[in-house]
Order: C-alpha cells, then sequence, then structure tokens
C-alpha cells in the first residue's frame, strides 16, 4: 500500500502554469517563418537527461522471485551492482524507495508463476517519476538463467537517467551472454561500462571485457546522431497500428488526455508507448507516464488527470470495469481503438490531418526505408513540421524585457494565424501543460546580446 501511494504521488506531475494569459498590449516585431522549427527546451523536470561524459548507469540490479508461505511468487532484488554508501538521509530514503520499486516494474505480471524449463527472453523499459519531476529509465532483460530442470525466469534491470533504449538493449544482450557462463562474469563488464563516459550523439565509447576461453572482446557502444529519437522505435507502432489510428492517438496526446494502451507482451508495452510520447517532439508528456502498468496499480486508470499507460491485455476486464473517466483506450495487439471520447476526428486541422496521413502512409508503404533509423527520422519529420505549421511562430510573440526576461504574448500568438482551423485546434493546445512547461523555458532561454 505505501508504495502504491508513493507512486501516485510521484507520478502525477504538477499542474499547469496559471495566469499566463497576457494583457494585449503592444507586442514585439513579428517574424514570419513558417519554416522554423519550435526551439526552446522541454521543462527541465520532464525531459530525461542527455549529457554526455557522465555514467552509464546508477545500478544494476538482478530481480528474482521468492516463493511465500501463501505458494506466491514475489519479486525481490538479490543482486545490486554498484552497492551505495556514504549516502545522506534524504538520499538513503530515495534510494531505499526506488529500490522497493524496482521489482514491482521488472515483474508487473503479478504473483501467479511456475518454474519452466524454457522462456523466451523479452526486453522492456519502466519509467520512474520522482517527486521532483526528474525520470529514471529501467531498462530489464526477462530470462532464463541456464541450468537443468524447471526454474524461475529473473529479470537484469539497469537504473538509468539516460534514455537510449537501442544502446541499453545492447548492454542486456552483453549482460545475458554472460549470465550464461556466470554471475562472476558480469561484474567487471558493468564496471569497465560505469568508468566509461557516456558518449555524445553519434559517437561510440569502446568497453573491453574479458570472458573466460574467449578472451578479451572489444564492445563498442554508439549512440544514434538524433538524441531526440535514441528511445525510439516509430516501426513497433506501425506494425500494429494504421495511420489514421496513429493520428487519432497523438490528438488524444496533443490534448493531454487519458490514454490507455493493452498489449500482452511488455516489450510491445513499453515500444510504443515510448513512440507516442515521442511523436510530441518538440513538446514533453508532463502527467502521469507508466509504459507497463503493475497490476498492483490497476487503479491508476481512475486517476483523474491525464495518464499514458500500458496495461497487459489479461487485465482488460478489469481495467473496463474501473470507474474511469474519458478516456481512450487502444488495442496493439488487434491494431483497434476499444474506447473513444468520439471527437478525435476532428481535434486536428483537417488540411494538416490529411497531409499526415499521406506522409505515414507514404512511410509505410515505402519499401526503400530499410533501417529503424531512417523510419524514425521520416516519421518524427512528420509530426514535428505538424508544429512547425501550427506554432513555429511562437518566439516572435515572446516580449523581452530590458533586463532580459521573456512574457510570451498568447492573444496576439492566436491571432496571428490565418487558418481558421488551425487557430482553433491551437487555442486548445495553449492550454495545455506540455505548451505552458515549453514557453516557460522559451521565456529564459534568451542569449543576452554583448555590451547590453
Amino acid at each position: 500500500a505505501s508504495i502504491g501511494n508513493f507512486f501516485r504521488r510521484s507520478l502525477r506531475r504538477s499542474g499547469r502554469r496559471e495566469g499566463k494569459e497576457e494583457d494585449g498590449k503592444k507586442e514585439g516585431k513579428k517574424e514570419d517563418n513558417p519554416s522554423r522549427v519550435p526551439q526552446g527546451k522541454p521543462g527541465e523536470r520532464s525531459s530525461v537527461l542527455y549529457s554526455a561524459g557522465q555514467f552509464f548507469f546508477e545500478y544494476l540490479v538482478v530481480v528474482s522471485l521468492k516463493k511465500m508461505s501463501d505458494g506466491r511468487y514475489e519479486p525481490k532484488i538479490t543482486y545490486q551492482f554498484p552497492k551505495r554508501e556514504n549516502l545522506l538521509k534524504g538520499q538513503k530514503e530515495e534510494e531505499e524507495r526506488l529500490l522497493k520499486a524496482i521489482p514491482l516494474f521488472c515483474f508487473p505480471d503479478g504473483n501467479n508463476w511456475a518454474p519452466v524449463t524454457e522462456f523466451t527472453s523479452e526486453t522492456f523499459s519502466f519509467v520512474l517519476t520522482n517527486v521532483d519531476g526528474s525520470r529514471k529509465i529501467g531498462y530489464c532483460r526477462r530470462l532464463l538463467p541456464s541450468g537443468r530442470g524447471v526454474r524461475l525466469p529473473e529479470v537484469f534491470c539497469i537504473i538509468s537517467c539516460l534514455g537510449c533504449f537501442g544502446l541499453f538493449s545492447k548492454i542486456l544482450d552483453e549482460v545475458e551472454k554472460r549470465r550464461q557462463i556466470s554471475m562472476a562474469v558480469i561484474y567487471p563488464f558493468m564496471q569497465g561500462l560505469r568508468e566509461s563516459p557516456f558518449p555524445a550523439p553519434g559517437k561510440t565509447v569502446t568497453i573491453k571485457s574479458f570472458i573466460p576461453e574467449s578472451g578479451t572482446e572489444l564492445i563498442e557502444l554508439t549512440r544514434p546522431v538524433d538524441a531526440h529519437l535514441e528511445h525510439v522505435e516509430f516501426q513497433a507502432l506501425l506494425q500494429r497500428l494504421s495511420p489514421h489510428l496513429i493520428l487519432h492517438i497523438f490528438a488524444s496526446a496533443v490534448l493531454e488526455r487519458r490514454l490507455i494502451f493493452l498489449a500482452e507482451e511488455l516489450s510491445v508495452l513499453s515500444q510504443c508507448i515510448h513512440a507516442v510520447a515521442a511523436l510530441l517532439y518538440p513538446f514533453t508528456w508532463a502527467h502521469t507516464y507508466i509504459p507497463v502498468v503493475p497490476e498492483c496499480l490497476l487503479d491508476t486508470v481512475c486517476c483523474p488527470t491525464p495518464f499514458m499507460v500500458g496495461i497487459q491485455m489479461r487485465h482488460l476486464e478489469r481495467v473496463l470495469d474501473q470507474p474511469m473517466e474519458e478516456a481512450l483506450i487502444v488495442d496493439l495487439c488487434g491494431g483497434k481503438i476499444l474506447r473513444a471520447v468520439g471527437d478525435e476526428e476532428e481535434i486536428l486541422p483537417i488540411k494538416l490531418q490529411n497531409e499526415m496521413l499521406t506522409s505515414l502512409n507514404r512511410h509505410n508503404n515505402n519499401n526503400n526505408v530499410h533501417t529503424s533509423e531512417q523510419v524514425n527520422a521520416l516519421v518524427s519529420e512528420t509530426f514535428v513540421q505538424f508544429f512547425v505549421r501550427t506554432v513555429g511562430h511562437y518566439s516572435s510573440h515572446i516580449k523581452w524585457s530590458k533586463h532580459g526576461s521573456g512574457t510570451f504574448q498568447e492573444r496576439a500568438f492566436c491571432k496571428a494565424i490565418a487558418s481558421k482551423t488551425n487557430r482553433k485546434f491551437v487555442k486548445k493546445f495553449v492550454k495545455t501543460n506540455m505548451f505552458s512547461l515549453f514557453i516557460e523555458e522559451a521565456e529564459k532561454s534568451r542569449i543576452p546580446q554583448e555590451g547590453k
């Protein structure tokens, strides 16, 4: 119960900025540049850190299933690297909460398990949001330890504040390979990783690792050039949902509604939800965000505030029985929407919506696009251009004082939009938390000119 309360408190993001409506004073000179990509940073509190040079990870933990007296299995941390010492009281309490929470997300399926002889390894991730809004990502590989006879799966979980799913998936490949030899072989590899700086976008770091009977291996870990797409696999979304449905989901997310995604595989849930959140770039989802909801936290769907969550299909009936407010429920297995508000078709400006649909269909049917990086870049560009066309002129409507502080002129910003359908959409979008956080950062981001 205490863990559940902790999550409900920490996973809800703080409210909107109040009193941001300007008084219609004379705005600054307008710069008409429709091709300009919104710059500004999403709020630091709601973004994942990508800084080069910092540690790859904070912890590697192994979560195993321990049989309880009632016959059920409970996940417990059985291995932790590194062990933290000399922490301040506040740091220690935060660490203890983190370590208590991790097992729930490594085995979100519940407590009903049985030893098996075969188990297909699966890779998934989860996100933990601290009380201060900072986020940590758990990269998980669930596997069956080597051995004979029936045994239980275990999870190797790497906790990091760095968002790079592909890179950490490769690290987990190396961890799994070493696990089949001995737990002792994992330690030096992770120590080498921890001593290596996180590379800049597009750069590679080489880790030396010794494996008995194989000798020293050189493992190259490369970050994608485009940092904001490091945690994304748009192909996972395109394989399961039509472009038409993806636009309905995007429209709901842009207005910060409640979104529930259903699938049985944890990897499908985490990949697809990360992809949906990435469609919002350069804005950031700033509310409850749980790619894989543990069974004990299913009542999250009763939350009256916006959320984006993933739930295993086996819990569908329980979800539908919950007294929830209006929500979009998406079946990723069947490629359909199970429940909708009903106005999803009307949220986005129709002309832009049709252009996005054409673009997504082209990417979906383009056999010349082979790599996930190419798909990611093309799909992201489709949605970035939507924001450029609707709100790309925002910087022209920030009024700067002599002291360098900025004030966003919301009324003039909306009034400057010529298209009535675009303006109708933007008037709703400017009321969202994600737009408010974006503008707050833009108001602080002016670079002072020399001599002033």
